[in-house]
This record gives C-alpha cells, structure tokens and sequence, in this order.
C-alpha cells in the first residue's frame, strides 16, 4: 500500500482533480445547452445516457489519443462539428409537441450532440489525464486514467444541471456556451498538424490560439444572429 502514497501517486491525484474540474465544465456547458429544452422528466435522462456515452468514447481515447492528434485535418474536421453544434444551439428552434414518439426523438437527438460534441472536446482532455497519471509511473497510470474517468462524471452530471438552473434564470448563458463552442473550435484549427507549422511561423504565434478562439466565438454568435434574423423575417 506505500506505493499508493508516493509523491509522485498524490500529486497525480491532485492534478487529475484539477483537470477533471477545469476540463469537465466546458462538458457541463455542452450538457446543459444540449438538454436544455427537453422536459423535466426526461431532461435527467439525457444528462446520464450524454455522460455514460461520453466517458465511453474517452475510454476509447485514451488508448488511441497521442495517435489521433498527430493526425492532419481530424483538429479541423471536429472544430467544424463544434461550430454547427454551437451555432445550432444558438438558433431559434420551433417547439413542438406532437406526443411521445418526438419527444423520444428529441432526447436521443440531445445524447447524440452531447457525445459528438464531447468527443471533439475530449481530444485534448484525455491527453490532459493520461499525462498526468504517467508522471506517477506505469505501474500506476492505469488505474490513475480510470479514477479520472470515474470522477469526471459527478462532476459534469452536477455541473449541467448547475448550470441548466443558471440558463433558466440568465439566459445570456445560453449565448456564451454556443460562443465558448466557437472558442474552443478556433483553437483547433490553429493547432491541428496540417497549419500548425505556419501558425509557429507568425511574429505572434504565442497569442494564435487566443486569437483564433475569439474568432470562433465572434463566428458562432454572428451566424446564429444572422440565422435568428432571417427566420424572423421568415415568420413576419
């Protein structure tokens, strides 16, 4: 049992604490915008088959993760899914109510964008974790990865319906979520393989990221402006 409370093993608990914490509200976010319009008794369901999906693709991840971020395009593909997802949830939508089959359709829609959105988000978070638990040695990163797994889920669980309350009562949330969906997805594209050799190149490559994520979020909220206007046009 020593073992388990080296230096090293403690300060990996630590810092996989911290990253679950800081890593997993961007999930909440996406979570909570996600389920945010399906009805109370179902609203539960969608936070817990999003997350169980959720933590299943970031098992997958962790075993595929280094090879997947070396891969050219596959940063660029998934920050344009962020962008239709976050525009998506900014956009007006008709509400309908025709019975339980829709609403069904609906719950399984809102799971379905919580785990596509997730596995995008979750490209660099796994890497993140499986980090931080190799630092406390290979005897040890294993079951370091599965408790991060493990505890990320009260913590995004907690944290959407958290912040579905907030939405509830400062619906100007609702706008920041879509826009930190376009913040995250223009850091993506900036550090993807295919660009991120000319991205070094630029006299201000240490602020890229920064830069490209603003961008991102001006994006989002522009485009689901523009699409909010036209489809108040539409419905005068």
């Amino acid at each position: 049992m020593e073992h388990y409370f080296t230096v090293e093993f403690l300060t990996a608990i630590g810092q996989i604490v911290l990253i679950d914490i800081l890593l997993g509200g961007d999930n909440a976010v996406v979570i909570a915008l996600a389920t945010r319009k399906l009805p109370v008794h179902q609203r539960k369901l969608g936070i817990l088959w999003g997350t169980a999906g959720a933590i299943a693709l970031r098992v997958v991840l962790i075993f595929f993760a280094l090879t997947l971020l070396k891969l050219p395009f596959l940063k660029i593909a998934g920050s344009l899914l962020l962008f239709w997802i976050g525009i998506k949830l900014l956009s007006p939508q008709e509400e309908e109510g025709h019975g339980e089959v829709q609403a069904a359709d609906k719950l399984w829609a809102a799971v379905k964008t919580v785990i596509i959105a997730d596995f995008v988000m979750s490209l660099d978070n796994v890497i993140a974790i499986a980090g931080a638990a190799q630092n406390a040695g290979e005897r040890h990163s294993m079951l370091l990865v599965v408790f991060g797994l493990l505890l990320s889920v009260p913590i995004i669980v907690w944290g959407s319906q958290l912040v579905i309350h907030l939405m509830q009562r400062f619906p100007v949330i609702i706008t920041l979520g879509a826009m930190l969906l376009g913040w995250i997805a223009g850091g993506l594209i900036v550090t993807d393989p295919f660009v991120a050799h000319w991205v070094e190149a630029l006299p201000w490559a240490a602020y890229a990221e920064k830069i490209a994520g603003l961008i991102g979020a001006i994006v989002v909220w522009a485009v689901a402006k523009l699409i909010y206007r036209r489809t108040s046009v539409s419905a005068a």
